[in-house]
C-alpha cells in the first residue's frame, strides 16, 4: 500500500514579512525505500527564525529554499521501514526533513536518538539545535566567569531561555529582555535576576536600571535597538555573542546601523557572529553536560505548539510577532 504524505512548499518568495500566500500544501506519494534507505513518519517538526533567510534567493551559509519544493527543517520521527542495518522500525530519529508528514531518505542522513529519558521534541529544542546554539556560543565566545552580568535579548525564545539558565548555572547575573510580562514571569521562575519588557518604557533606561554597573556579556537574538542599548551599557572588554537579528529579517530597505558602534574601540568589545556548525567539536560536551542538567531538572523549557503540518506556516509566522514562549513546534499527526 502506497504511503502518502502532506508537505509544505514555498509557493513564492516573501517580500518583507512572509504571509500565508507564500506557502502551499501538497500531497505526495512516497516511493518504497531502496538500498540503505529508511521510511520515516514525523511526529514533531521545528520552525526557526533562520529559515526566513533561506526564503531569499541569495548566497548564504545554507542554500535557499526552492520554489515549488518542500521546505526543510529539524524534525523528529519514527522509522516505519528500513533497508539500513543501523535502523529498525520503531527507532526514533532526527533529520532535516521537516515540513512534511513522512519521507524516504538515506539512513546516513539520519541521527538515531536515545529512547526514553526526555520527550522526543526536546531534541528539537533544549537538546537540539537551539540548545546547542546557546551552550556552545555562550561558552566559546562569551567566556563566562562567575559574577559576570549577562544581558539576553529575545530571552523567552528557545535559544534565549537556554542561555539565561546556562548563565545562572555558571554563576552569572542575568538580565532578560522579552515582549510580555507573562514571558518575563516564566523567565523569573527559572532563575533570571531582572526582566525587561521591551514593549514598555524606555529600553535603555530599563536596562541601565537592571545593570547599573554595566554588562559583561550580551547575547544578541534581536539586533536593532537592543544592540545599540547593549553597546551603551557594556563594560570594558565585554563579549557580544551575535546569534541573530530578528528585528531586521523582514526589512525591505537597509537598516541604519547602531549609532554608537564606536564603543567597540574604546571599550575593547569583542563582537563575534557564528553559525552553530562552527562548534561541532563541542557536541559531545553539550550532550553530556546539557543532557545532565535537563535530566536533573536544572534546565527547564517551554513549548508553543501548533497541530498539523497544514499549520506549520502559521507557526513560522508567529515567530515574527512574539507569538511563542520557548520553542515553537508543530505536532504532526
Amino acid at each position: 500500500m502506497a504511503t502518502m504524505s502532506r508537505e509544505i512548499r514555498l509557493k513564492s518568495r516573501p517580500v518583507g514579512l512572509p504571509e500565508a500566500a507564500n506557502f502551499e500544501l501538497a500531497t505526495v506519494e512516497l516511493p518504497e525505500p531502496g538500498d540503505g534507505e529508511v521510511l520515516v513518519r514525523n511526529s514533531w517538526m521545528s520552525v526557526d527564525p533562520y529559515m526566513r533567510g533561506r526564503m531569499y534567493d541569495r548566497p548564504s551559509y545554507v542554500p535557499p529554499f526552492q520554489i515549488g519544493q518542500a521546505l526543510q527543517g529539524g524534525a523528529v520521527g519514527t522509522v516505519v521501514k528500513s533497508n539500513d542495518a543501523r535502523f529498525k522500525p520503531g527507532d526514533l530519529v532526527e533529520s532535516m526533513n521537516g515540513w512534511r508528514e513522512a519521507y524516504v531518505a538515506a539512513g546516513a542522513a539520519l541521527n538515531k536518538l536515545p529512547a526514553g529519558g526526555v520527550p522526543p521534541q526536546a531534541y528539537l529544542g533544549v537538546l537540539g539545535m537551539p540548545g546547542m546554539t546557546a551552550y556552545t556560543s555562550f561558552h566559546r565566545i562569551g567566556e563566562p566567569k562567575a559574577g559576570d552580568v549577562v544581558f539576553v535579548s529575545g530571552a523567552a525564545g528557545a535559544v534565549g531561555s537556554a542561555v539565561c539558565q546556562i548563565a545562572k548555572l555558571r554563576g552569572c547575573t542575568v538580565i532578560a529582555s522579552a515582549g510580555g510580562d507573562d514571558k518575563l514571569a516564566w523567565l523569573k521562575s527559572v532563575g533570571v535576576d531582572h526582566g525587561v519588557n521591551y514593549k514598555k518604557g524606555n529600553l535603555l533606561e530599563n536596562v541601565r536600571a537592571a545593570a547599573p554597573k554595566g554588562i559583561d556579556i550580551y547575547f544578541d537574538n534581536v539586533g536593532g535597538e537592543h544592540l545599540e542599548v547593549a553597546l551603551e551599557v557594556a563594560r570594558p572588554f565585554a563579549r557580544f555573542i551575535e546569534c541573530g537579528m530578528i528585528s531586521i529579517y523582514n526589512n525591505t530597505e537597509p537598516t541604519p546601523g547602531p549609532r554608537n558602534m564606536a564603543y567597540i574601540v574604546g571599550k575593547r568589545i569583542k563582537m563575534q557572529g557564528f553559525i552553530v556548525s562552527d562548534f561541532m567539536d563541542m557536541r559531545e560536551q553539550f550532550y553530556a553536560e546539557m543532557g545532565g542538567w535537563v535530566r536533573d531538572g536544572k534546565i527547564k523549557w517551554e513549548e508553543t505548539v501548533e497541530n498539523g503540518v497544514e499549520n506549520a506556516p502559521r507557526a513560522f509566522l508567529k515567530l515574527f510577532s512574539g507569538g511563542n514562549t520557548g520553542k515553537m513546534l508543530v505536532k504532526l499527526s
